[in-house]
């Protein structure tokens, strides 16, 4: 990972079809991510790359910014992301996995969040999907000893929808596409904006909320009849 992998990753958010509706966000080769290039931190820095950071530079929090724009697409309601975790997930690479709307692991799969370790804070949007998954307490636990989480103890604290061996990864990911596509599109992005919703609504709120939506699919529909 480096300020080059974050715009490129926004630049595909931005230049992202209406039609699509799943994006699935692997690595190739045996892992997922390994994270942050270390070399940023070096004066050398990394070939090709922006100059080394410097928190000094007084536009290193808009950088930031932009590099963060690589993450929050994926949670746009027009569509549903899947990660498809093999292998290390480490760091920045555990934030990709943990900005999308769903995970599949493979057996394999070993997810650590590594910033603290660094001397670094989790900056690329993975705090807030972490705590809502696994808690405050574990998330304390797991971004302050930055151990690593095994496949098989990420399904326990609900950080994978589906753990599968590392062969069946692609037809799982295959089948939960199928499936999603199967759902009428208009339908899908209502309820995913819906369900976005619910954490900070009340209930009265949400209540709301699904009668606005109902009434304007409906809506919608009628006016295309």
């Amino acid at each position: 990972m480096t300020p080059a992998v974050w715009r490129g990753l926004a630049a595909i958010g931005a230049g992202l079809p209406s039609g699509v509706r799943v994006v699935v966000v692997r690595g190739a080769g045996p892992s997922f991510c390994s994270g942050i290039d270390l070399r940023l931190f070096s004066a050398e820095g990394v070939p090709g790359e922006d100059p080394p950071l410097s928190a000094a530079d007084p536009t290193f929090e808009r950088s930031v910014a932009a590099w963060q724009e690589g993450y929050l697409w994926l949670r746009d309601p027009d569509i549903v992301s899947i990660a498809a975790v093999q292998g290390h997930a480490i760091g920045a690479g555990f934030q990709l996995a943990l900005a999308c709307d769903l995970r599949i692991l493979a057996d394999n799969a070993q997810l650590c969040m590594k910033e603290p370790a660094l001397g670094l804070v989790p900056d690329l949007t993975g705090t807030k999907p972490l705590v809502e998954i696994v808690g405050l307490p574990r998330a304390i636990e797991l971004c302050l000893t930055a151990r690593t989480v095994s496949a098989a103890e990420a399904s326990q604290l609900r950080l994978a929808e589906l753990v599968v061996p590392a062969a069946d990864l692609d037809a799982a990911v295959a089948d939960l596409t199928a499936a999603l596509l199967a759902t009428d599109a208009a339908a899908a992005r209502a309820t995913k904006r819906l369900l976005g919703q619910a954490g900070a609504n009340t209930l009265a709120q949400q209540a709301a909320a699904e009668r606005r939506a109902q009434t304007a699919l409906l809506r919608a529909r009628l006016a295309r009849s």
